[in-house]
């Protein structure tokens, strides 16, 4: 008899820090035609991410945003600073191991551990 693989189960949360984290792009073309001619074009492009994602990407913010120029250097070189310690690491290894100079884990690493055997 096969073995079922194992299902992953995603909450609400998870879900909102990997679009946020990674960012969602929606492109879209509307074309509203009569007989052959069209009547109206409709071009979308909306973007769902974090301020830190979008700078990394070089998505344009809305006017009247007031971003530090540092906080986007920041954020395009991938790095974070560790809330416990305050020490900067990598933003994947802060979000997936841990801090690698206090032992800082995430709650994202935490629930992995609580699912572990």
């Amino acid at each position: 008899m096969p073995v079922p693989a194992a299902r992953s189960s995603s909450t609400l949360l998870d879900i909102l820090d990997r679009v946020l984290d990674k960012g969602l792009v929606i492109n879209a073309d509307i074309v509203v035609s009569l007989v052959g001619t069209e009547l109206l074009g409709i071009r979308l492009r909306a973007a769902i991410a974090s301020f830190e994602t979008a700078a990394k990407y070089g998505l344009e913010f809305p006017g009247g945003t007031k971003i530090d120029p540092a906080l986007l250097d920041e954020a395009r070189t991938g790095f974070e600073i560790c809330p416990q310690c305050g020490k900067k690491a990598s933003r994947r290894e802060l979000l997936d191991v841990g801090c690698p100079w206090c032992g800082w884990e995430s709650a994202r690493t935490q629930s992995m551990r609580s699912l572990l055997p």
